[in-house]
């Protein structure tokens, strides 16, 4: 029979996580996920499942006591529903699945799962639609993709464009001060709603960005325009993939989210990166930029119940 055991040490922890979950999305990384929780202080419970041969599940779990349930690790918080995107759930066998649900000694709550990568994940658990702009698909080229809107809707855009450089546009990047900028745009634009209201994440996110920066990861885009700081998005650039984590917009400039994104995805092409990943949230802006959706799934229940759960909402910056 196989082994299933839950461990609580976090130095074990760790090692259990970089043994298992592959580093291919900045949210993969333990330095990341640690950022977060080093700030929400919840308790790890990393349930394994192993045989003779070795590992043949692996779920990394953190009880919230606020919540009472058990999310994936490190179970960091927004109105009760974790935020880190690209969470795994590593099978090697169909079986370990439910083995180790079933020992969850409570409720859980798993969202924003990897499906494309796990056939164990049943399609009918959609949680959100994540968001991809592919410049592969564009052979690199931001004509090529620009090429793919209508005429009407092109002209628009780039009508709105011109009238922002009429305005006299300025970019500049990695200038960490910009940082509190990007806050209080995102708090005056969302009140209570924001991430960052609730001062742990807040602080998870400036542990966050001394990472990235200290990695050689981050890029901390700021749109100035006649002066003024109209937007500010910060994101990560790792193995090729280009995450808009965050991002603050000024009131005074409506539409200068499309004038950041499409720099965004431009420089995404010029850089020959392989994706730019604006993560979930059903605005409309992602499918009229005609971004590649990819859907995350959701499992909850409680010890070993699995229900079945529909679409949660979207997030909100």
């Amino acid at each position: 029979m196989p082994d299933v055991r839950a461990v609580t040490d976090l130095a074990e922890c760790r090692g259990l996580w970089e043994a298992a979950i592959p580093r291919e999305f900045i949210s993969d990384l333990w330095e990341v996920r640690e950022c977060f929780h080093r700030h929400y202080r919840h308790v790890p419970y990393f349930m394994v499942s192993e045989n003779r041969q070795g590992l043949r599940g692996f779920l990394p779990l953190s009880w919230n006591a606020e919540t009472a349930n058990y999310l994936y690790f490190p179970g960091e918080t927004w109105h009760g529903k974790t935020w880190l995107e690209q969470n795994r759930l590593i099978l090697g066998d169909p079986q370990a699945l439910p083995e180790l649900l079933a020992a969850v000694p409570g409720q859980f709550y798993l969202r924003y799962l990897q499906g494309d990568v796990n056939p164990y994940i049943p399609r009918e658990t959609t949680d959100e639609i994540g968001y991809f702009f592919l410049p592969p698909l564009y052979n690199f080229d931001f004509q090529s993709y620009f090429d793919v809107f209508s005429h009407k809707t092109a002209k628009r855009l780039r009508r709105e464009m011109d009238a922002f450089a009429g305005r006299g546009v300025e970019y500049r990047i990695d200038h960490h001060g910009d940082f509190e900028t990007l806050i209080a745009l995102n708090v005056q634009r969302f009140g209570e709603d924001s991430y960052f209201a609730d001062t742990r994440f807040l602080e998870s996110f400036r542990s966050l960005m001394a990472l990235l920066a200290d990695r050689g990861w981050l890029r901390l885009t700021t749109v100035v325009i006649g002066g003024q700081v109209a937007a500010v998005d910060l994101g990560a650039v790792y193995n090729g993939t280009y995450t808009l984590l965050a991002g603050g917009t000024h009131a005074d400039f409506p539409g200068i989210a499309k004038l950041i994104n499409l720099y965004h995805m431009k420089w995404a092409c010029d850089q020959h990166l392989q994706r730019v990943d604006f993560l979930c949230g059903d605005f409309n802006w992602k499918t009229m930029f005609h971004l590649t959706p990819r859907p995350l799934f959701v499992y909850e229940g409680q010890g070993g119940k699995v229900v079945q759960t529909g679409m949660t909402g979207a997030r909100a910056w």
